[in-house]
C-alpha cells in the first residue's frame, strides 16, 4: 500500500529533454521517497521499457508514460499517455512518427538559424544532435552555446530559435489521443491551463477545450502541476469532477534543464486526495492508503 500523497506522473529523462538517464531518474525517486512515478518523455517511450525492467518487488511504482506535442487547427497541446505495456504497437507508431517530426523540425529550426543568422554548425555535430533519441530545442541551444552563438539557453531558444515562424510538423490531437485509447490506455491533457507551455487558458475557453477533446477520447486532466497556483487547481479539479474525468499530478521534472524540484506538483498540501485521482491509480493497478 502507498500513500498518494507522494506521486510525480510528469518527468523527462535524457531520451528527450532532461538531464537525468532513466536509471538516474529511478535513484532520485527513490531518494525523494515518492510512491508512484511515471516518465513521461517528449513524443518518446523507451524510458518506460528500461525502466519497467528495472523495477522490482519493494520499488515504487511505475506506469509507463510519454507526452505528445500536438496541435490543430484551434491550437496546441501536450496529451500525456500513461499505458501498461511498452511494447504496444499503437504507442510506439505514434512515438515513431514523433520522433521523424521532431528530426524535420531540427533541421527546419538549423536551416533558419543559418539562413537568418548565419550561424554555422559543423557538419559532425548536425550528426550527433540528428542522432539523439528525441531532440529539441534545448539540444540545439546547448549546441548553440557550446559555439558562441549563445550567452545562455534562454537566449538561445527566445532571441534566436523561436523567430521561426514557419508552420511546424505535428501531431494531431485526435491522433494522439486514438493511439493511446488502442492500447488500453489513458490519455491525459498536460498542464491544462498553459497549453503548450506558453499559454494561459481559462474559463470558458478551457472549458471549451476539455469538451472539444473529450469527443476524441480525452480520459484525464493533470490537475496538480508545478506551475499551478492553489486557485489553478481548484478550478481544475472543479472541471474533472463535472466532466467525470481523471486526474493527475507531475511536476514536469527536467533535472538540471528545468527549475523544477522532482515531486513538486502540489498534491501533497491537498486536504484530501480527489477521487479522480484514487480511481486513476486504482486503474494501472495501484494500491493506495
Amino acid at each position: 500500500m502507498i500513500s498518494v500523497k507522494k506521486i510525480d506522473l510528469h518527468m523527462h529523462s535524457t531520451v528527450s529533454d532532461g538531464s537525468d538517464t532513466p536509471e538516474e531518474l529511478v535513484a532520485r525517486v527513490k531518494e525523494a521517497g515518492i510512491g508512484v512515478f511515471s516518465v513521461t518523455d517528449h513524443d518518446a517511450v523507451k524510458a518506460g521499457a528500461t525502466i519497467k525492467k528495472m523495477i522490482s518487488d519493494g520499488d515504487p511504482e511505475f506506469i509507463c508514460g510519454a507526452e505528445f506535442s500536438c496541435e490543430d487547427e484551434l491550437g496546441k497541446y501536450h496529451i500525456l499517455a500513461y499505458y501498461d505495456d511498452p511494447g504496444a504497437p499503437s504507442i510506439n507508431d505514434l512515438a515513431e512518427k514523433g520522433h521523424k517530426l521532431r528530426i524535420q523540425k531540427v533541421t527546419m529550426r538549423l536551416d533558419f538559424l543559418n539562413e537568418e543568422f548565419g550561424f554555422v554548425f559543423p557538419k559532425e555535430e548536425i550528426e550527433k544532435l540528428l542522432s539523439l533519441d528525441n531532440p529539441g530545442k534545448p539540444h540545439i541551444g546547448k549546441l548553440m552555446i557550446s559555439l558562441g552563438y549563445a550567452d545562455d539557453l534562454h537566449t538561445a531558444i527566445y532571441d534566436y530559435i523561436n523567430k521561426l515562424s514557419a508552420p511546424n510538423p505535428h501531431i494531431r490531437p485526435e491522433e494522439a489521443i486514438d493511439a493511446i485509447l488502442r492500447c488500453g490506455g489513458v490519455p491525459v491533457l498536460a498542464h491544462p491551463f498553459f497549453g503548450d507551455g506558453d499559454q494561459l487558458i481559462v474559463g470558458s475557453d478551457m472549458k471549451d477545450r476539455l469538451k472539444r477533446l473529450m469527443t476524441f477520447g480525452l480520459r484525464g486532466v493533470e490537475a496538480f502541476y508545478s506551475g499551478f497556483t492553489p486557485k489553478l487547481t481548484k478550478e481544475m479539479l472543479g472541471l474533472a469532477e463535472k466532466y467525470d474525468l481523471f486526474v493527475t499530478a507531475g511536476s514536469d521534472y527536467h533535472g538540471k534543464n528545468k527549475m523544477v524540484l522532482l515531486g513538486d506538483n502540489g498534491l501533497e498540501c491537498a486536504e484530501e486526495c480527489p477521487s479522480g485521482l484514487i480511481n486513476f491509480l486504482k486503474k494501472f493497478g495501484v494500491a493506495i492508503r
